[in-house]
């Protein structure tokens, strides 16, 4: 073990309390809490509980608001969901993620010389899966009506005065968004002058989007005069989308432009409610949708910290970093080469990744000494019982070969593309009510550049880029038609004592299980509330593969908040860290703590972007 002098750890006793005052108030609630990516989306949450709502009607709102104001996502792309119930006390998970379109193989991207799918554009698109989630969500768990619960939504739709980050990405990417007609037509609000996209607190109308969703609030409508339950009033409107005109002008729009996806594609994609995954870590429950996304890494890094004294070790001192750094490797490894669609053989070895004695040996694996930039995915199979093999075993010799890797270059600031494209962003949605409903969503999908599909006013998603298209690189996950992409997107419930007590998400790519389990380290070993907790500073990793673009890593590239002191960077560069620095690093994260002695809630909403909640 690294042994320190004595002063450095004089020098450290700060940092083992965080003292620092929040740049935003704690939010608190007796009723209900309402938080997302954006002031105007949190406020459709609230009105859908001043309607008497709960959580997951206030969350499909937030949903659908966020999708409409393009929160660095829109209605084709895809939404993913923990839910509490708290009638069977149980945890559910909601897959409302789209899967490869037909002719999607590896052999087609390959004939276009693309060793992986494109960032953006048809190709990059899988099928929409939002539309789908939201109704969904709202038949089996939900009160409200669609009709009710698109009303802020539409609302917004006819025209809302648009924020300065969203009309800027759109100036930002002009060059993209001329080239797709239908994006033109909607994003361009001043085609005639240099900047074409809209100016801040401008009105911004989206006609289209506005008519498709009234179509699916018509459906719904008409199926209830006819005498039918609310629920199958509920799946008229999805069958609209999915198998009627709005389906037909969605796949001709998306042909139109160069994309793949056909009818029978969106009529054979369907939402799959889920067992979550779970662990726990000293007594808490922390549940993670399954292994289509990259929660279980989080879920695994716990079960190897559990065997450490984190607390005693200081906040994010130098072995605290080294320590939580070198585990995420570890979960982070395991993730790029096992995970993928556990609906499509072969079985990934969840159980072997999961359980504590696959941990402890990766924990007594640990290098304190130095960084080890060589960590790779582990063997689970022995710790999944019935004898199991490993079917990819001798891939586990060469992988790390393949795909980019890039030891030596520095990160350079926010606008460096490698990291633009790590911390790929999208939204985070938490809701809370008195009955004891919770739902944490991290919807994405769609972002800017988005290609709109014809005229239905939406933007098609660009997961399929998550796909690799050799198995030497994540054999779990190479691309196929029908197949759900691995994804980034990790929405976190955790219980304790058999109640709720964190709901909490982030955006940011390959970024969100590091911050979020930092944030849950934050609570749990460190004492903060959860206004702290969502601000504190926090570390990136970039050891591990991006889910984006060329797949890079950047092995020993840690992200450390700029106020850091000078020995903690002194001894992480001689640990072989290659360090830069930002202002900000928490992550936007949003969160709610559930405060049982006193019977409220306490809202976390981040000071990293635009993130808002309120609380009733």
């Amino acid at each position: 073990m690294r042994k320190y002098p004595l002063t450095l750890l004089l020098l450290c006793l700060p940092l083992l309390v965080f003292c620092q005052a929040t740049q935003k108030p704690v939010l608190h609630g007796q009723h209900w809490m309402a938080i997302t990516g954006k002031p105007l989306a949190a406020t459709a949450g609230s009105m859908i509980f001043q309607q008497g709502g709960n959580a997951v009607d206030a969350a499909c709102a937030m949903i659908a608001a966020t999708s409409t104001m393009w929160d660095v996502l829109s209605w084709g792309g895809e939404t993913q969901a923990l839910i509490y119930n708290p009638k069977t006390k149980k945890v559910i998970g909601i897959n409302a993620l789209g899967v490869a379109p037909t002719g999607a193989t590896p052999a087609f991207y390959k004939q276009k010389n693309m060793q992986y799918p494109p960032e953006y554009g048809p190709l990059s698109a899988v099928t929409p899966g939002t539309p789908g989630g939201i109704i969904t969500m709202l038949a089996e768990y939900g009160t409200k009506s669609l009709k009710e619960v698109l009303a802020p939504a539409m609302e917004l739709a006819k025209g809302y005065p648009i924020e300065g980050q969203t009309a800027n990405a759109i100036q930002e990417y002009k060059k993209w968004i001329t080239q797709w007609p239908y994006s033109k037509q909607v994003f361009f609000t001043h085609p005639d002058r240099a900047r074409v996209a809209p100016d801040a607190g401008e009105i911004f109308r989206q006609q289209d989007l506005l008519a498709t969703l009234q179509k699916l609030v018509d459906a719904e409508q008409a199926a209830l005069k006819k005498g039918r339950s609310r629920k199958e009033a509920l799946y008229a409107a999805y069958d609209r989308f999915y198998k009627g005109d709005i389906a037909q002008e969605f796949v001709r729009g998306c042909q139109e432009q160069g994309g793949l996806i056909t009818l029978p594609d969106l009529a054979n994609w369907k939402v799959h409610i889920e067992e979550p995954m779970m662990v726990t870590y000293k007594g808490i429950e922390v549940y993670k949708l399954s292994q289509w996304t990259q929660g279980p890494a989080l879920l695994q890094a716990l079960n190897i910290l559990e065997n450490f004294d984190l607390k005693g070790m200081g906040y994010n001192s130098t072995r605290y970093i080294h320590t939580v750094y070198q585990a995420m490797s570890m979960a982070f490894a395991d993730r790029d080469f096992y995970y993928g669609d556990p609906y499509f053989p072969p079985e990934e070895p969840m159980k072997g990744l999961l359980s504590k004695a696959y941990a402890k040996e990766r924990a007594r694996s640990i290098n304190q000494e130095q960084n080890d930039t060589m960590i790779g995915p582990g063997d689970p199979y022995p710790f999944e019982g019935g004898g199991k093999q490993n079917p990819y075993f001798n891939l586990l010799k060469t992988w790390g070969h393949t795909a980019v890797y890039k030891p030596d270059e520095p990160i350079h600031g926010l606008d460096d593309p490698f990291l633009q494209t790590f911390l790929s962003g999208t939204t985070s949605v938490e809701a809370a009510d008195a009955e004891g409903w919770v739902v944490s969503v991290t919807p994405s999908g769609g972002w800017l550049p988005a290609t709109i599909a014809g005229h239905t006013g939406v933007g098609m998603s660009q997961r399929m880029q998550s796909f690799v298209l050799d198995e030497k690189e994540s054999p779990f996950n190479v691309m196929e038609p029908g197949k759900h992409p691995k994804v980034t997107l990790t929405p976190t419930l955790a219980l304790k004592d058999g109640k709720p007590y964190l709901s909490f998400a982030v955006q940011g790519g390959d970024s969100q299980d590091q911050n979020l389990l930092q944030f849950f380290l934050n609570v749990v070993e460190f004492g903060m509330n959860v206004q702290e907790a969502v601000e504190a500073a926090n570390f990136n990793s970039y050891q591990m593969y991006s889910s984006f673009g060329a797949h890079e890593r950047k092995p020993g590239g840690l992200t450390l908040q700029q106020n850091t002191p000078f020995w903690t960077r002194k001894e992480l560069k001689q640990l072989g860290y290659k360090i830069d620095y930002q202002e900000r690093t928490s992550g936007p994260i949003n969160a709610i703590y559930f405060d049982w002695q006193h019977g409220s809630f306490w809202g976390g909403s981040s000071n990293h972007g635009e993130d808002y909640g309120i609380g009733w």
